[in-house]
């Protein structure tokens, strides 16, 4: 052994002995309760992560750079396990509808140390459409009174059941007025297919997604209560004191999802219904153009008074503790992912504005100028053709089907609740036939009965419409 290769090894040894030791990254684990099946909580959870928007925005630098941030995303199908998870510290951000909110506010309030707060939204409908009650389509129920001394399932501590308990009190029924059980979504869906019960209120998708698949017909709206409803963001306090650059890195990535929604909403449809497994049209009807719910995340007043409204009827009925709303509205984060992009979260608080059906109606010539009065064709495996009016719109199924092509859907809108609706489950007020139809539609029979009345029309299915266009 040469006395060269010594003190190469003696150097070798000195370098090892005396180099700085490496510090190992502390892991960080972000629990985060997604409901990838609830469509309108999807820019919250699966898109953000399918498009792998979070990492993007999570901090690395500063006093960031020596933790290693590894996200947990846990799917749920209702919100009440979400907020089991946060209780227990396991779920850190999590999303969930209007009355399962306020009930995990005011259970963090109640347990001193796990204390959440509302961040942000994810999806709202100013007038309360989403939660809805269908019944069988062979079924000889068409209205909600209709079902009194009947079997109506729901998913109990859900928003579709906050809307049924407000909807009893609002009308002065009594508590026993239909005799109502709880059933999960999938359990009430199988038992209204085979008849088993007679009706069935569940929150989104569920409303639009039995009727679509053939055996449900929707008989009550949440639009009815002309109460807000809309989906929104809970985080653990203690985790958001700590991170709250985490917060606001999940609100950038949860604006980008929005806008990838709708820079091509027939894409997105087409990839969340990939990831869901709920139908593209399904998926479209809520968040493309016009569509039932608004993505847009600021914590609107209008928003915080309906959780409000939604404390005072479980009150009445025992079934909330003492909850502050105002306390547990936390918009600090909101006005952070604002301002990193630019933007005034004021301005976008003020407005109610969704983004609208644009475009020239191909059928008729004309410009689609009044959005709540056009409508949309999806022909199957192509373009979402938009249709200025609803007369123009059934001139166009006719048009398509006459040249060999197959519809995949038909989107209108309901003049009396606003909200878009499938045209073959919708009623229609109709004068007139051929090119002279007058075409009025409507998601519920008796307002297209009450609409016929006064302009001394008849009530017609999808069907009845398109033979009098033949005509």
């Amino acid at each position: 052994m040469t006395l060269r290769f010594l003190i190469r090894i003696a150097a070798l040894s000195a370098a090892v002995l005396f180099a700085p030791v490496l510090q190992a990254k502390e892991v960080v684990t972000i629990g985060i309760g997604t409901q990838n099946t609830t469509t309108n909580t999807v820019t919250g959870g699966i898109v953000i992560k399918e498009l792998g928007l979070l990492d993007k925005y999570l901090p690395k630098t500063g006093r960031y750079a020596n933790i290693d941030f590894r996200v947990d995303w846990q799917n749920f199908t209702s919100g009440p396990p979400v907020t089991n998870g946060m209780m227990a510290n396991k779920i850190q951000i999590g999303m969930m509808g209007d009355y399962p909110l306020l009930v995990n506010g005011a259970n963090g309030q109640q347990s001193r140390g796990n204390e959440t707060q509302l961040v942000a939204v994810i999806a709202y409908n100013a007038f309360g459409a989403g939660n809805g009650v269908v019944v069988n389509k062979d079924s000889p129920y068409y209205q909600l009174a209709d079902l009194k001394g009947k079997n109506v399932s729901v998913p109990f501590g859900s928003a579709a059941h906050g809307m049924l308990l407000q909807a009893m009190q609002a009308r002065g029924w009594s508590d026993d007025f239909w005799n109502l059980v709880s059933q999960t979504p999938e359990i009430g869906t199988s038992n209204l297919r085979e008849k088993k019960i007679d009706g069935h209120a569940d929150f989104v998708p569920f409303g639009e997604l039995l009727p679509y698949r053939g055996f449900a017909r929707k008989i009550f709206d949440g639009a009815q209560t002309g109460i807000p409803t809309f989906h929104g963001i809970v985080v653990r306090k203690d985790f958001a004191d700590k991170y709250p650059e985490v917060v606001v890195a999940y609100i950038r990535a949860m604006m980008d999802a929005d806008d990838w929604v709708r820079k091509n909403p027939r894409l997105a449809a087409e990839k969340i219904a990939a990831w869901t497994r709920i139908e593209k049209e399904v998926v479209y009807i809520f968040l493309g153009p016009d569509g039932i719910h608004t993505l847009d995340p600021t914590i609107k007043p209008l928003l915080v008074n309906s959780v409000k409204t939604s404390y005072g009827v479980l009150q009445k009925l025992g079934k909330v503790k003492e909850f502050n709303v105002d306390a547990w509205v936390n918009e600090s984060y909101l006005r952070a992912a604002f301002k990193q992009r630019g933007l005034d979260y004021d301005a976008q608080k003020r407005t109610l504005a969704n983004y609208d059906i644009q475009g020239k109606d191909p059928v008729c010539g004309k410009a689609v100028t009044r959005p709540k009065e056009a409508g949309e064709i999806w022909i199957e495996g192509g373009d979402i053709v938009p249709l200025s009016s609803p007369a123009c719109t059934f001139m166009g199924i006719k048009k398509y089907q006459d040249a060999g092509k197959k519809i995949a859907v038909v989107y209108l809108f309901d003049q009396g609740l606003g909200i878009k609706v499938f045209a073959d489950r919708a009623f229609y007020a109709v004068n007139g036939i051929g090119a002279k139809l007058d075409v009025v539609p409507f998601l519920l029979k008796k307002d297209a009965e009450t609409s016929a009345a006064k302009s001394g029309g008849t009530v017609a299915t999808y069907e009845q419409v398109l033979a009098k266009m033949e005509k």
